[in-house]
């Protein structure tokens, strides 16, 4: 008879292509599009990166306001929203005002929000919708999961506040995968790691990257691609130099109206990419699993319910 654990991750089993109901691209994916462009300048990409992180607010600003508060001239917003495709920022304006909208349907009046702590939960559920919007097509968290099952060794990277989310997905994914190293540590330390890792076959990292972003994140990032390994990233942000470093990212957003983020989607992510590497090699999941059981019983990890 099969775990709990083990009946949860063949239940749970992803299948890959959309769905019968065509769902709509959140509204991040939906800006990605729209300014993934290889040839933005540096000041272009600020002001890029300032209308995902601020949509709603960004949506309605006038064009000296948001100018303002990117650092950039007027004349730089007229030439981006050329860039991308628009004959002018009003154009572009009005294309983003649909997409914030959109992320608000028949949604609450401020004053009915409730207060501070029911807010952040309101921004959290709001992460979540848009994390469910990204997996109507699967096929990435899909193909990921299975090269991150394939690398042996596997290397997961989290730096400061990045730790938790890192140390969460490396405990499940040993549960699952015969030789998981995690890197919370920077600087020399990760480097010797990431190349080790690399000399003994590894061929995948999964890096974290949460705000605020730090500097040696960036920097391992660079060391583990200089080395030959491919760059997969879990990171709140969809544009900016750690998602250009990666292979693949996974932009999703991280709640922050309290004094510390909480990270209710990046959770679901990490659990949707551990089920991707269940997916990928059952056979071995089972196998594992198995034996873990097993030693589970024997040991008395574990308090019976």
């Amino acid at each position: 008879m099969p775990s709990p654990q083990q009946a949860r991750a063949q239940a749970s089993a992803i299948t890959s292509g959309k769905g019968g109901e065509e769902a709509e691209a959140s509204p991040t994916s939906q800006l990605r599009a729209l300014f993934d462009r290889p040839r933005l300048s540096p000041g272009q990409r600020r002001i890029a990166r300032y209308l995902i992180e601020h949509l709603t607010e960004a949506a309605f600003l006038s064009i000296t306001d948001l100018a303002e508060r990117v650092g950039v001239s007027q004349p730089s917003v007229t030439r981006f929203a050329s860039v991308v495709g628009f004959s002018g920022y009003p154009a572009l304006r009005e294309r983003l005002q649909a997409i914030a909208l959109g992320t608000l349907p028949g949604g609450p009046a401020e004053e009915n929000r409730g207060n501070e702590l029911q807010a952040a939960v309101d921004a959290e559920i709001g992460n979540l919708e848009n994390l469910r919007r990204d997996f109507a097509d699967p096929d990435r968290v899909v193909g990921t999961g299975r090269e991150l099952a394939a690398s042996t060794p596997l290397t997961v990277l989290g730096l400061r506040i990045s730790v938790s989310l890192a140390e969460y997905f490396a405990y499940a994914a040993r549960r699952i995968h015969p030789d998981v190293r995690l890197v919370t540590r920077g600087g020399s330390v990760a480097y010797d790691a990431l190349l080790q890792s690399r000399e003994a076959g590894g061929t995948w990292v999964l890096a974290f990257s949460m705000p605020r972003h730090a500097q040696e994140t960036l920097t391992a990032v660079r060391v583990a691609r200089g080395a030959g390994l491919k760059v997969a990233l879990v990171t709140d942000l969809a544009l900016g130099p750690l998602a250009d470093e990666a292979d693949v990212a996974f932009a999703t957003g991280a709640g922050s109206r309290l004094a510390f983020d909480s990270y209710a989607a990046p959770g679901v992510l990490c659990a949707a990419l551990l089920q991707a590497m269940t997916d990928a090699d059952p056979e071995r999941t089972r196998s594992r699993l198995d034996e873990y059981e097993q030693v589970a019983e024997q040991h008395q990890f574990f308090l019976r319910d």
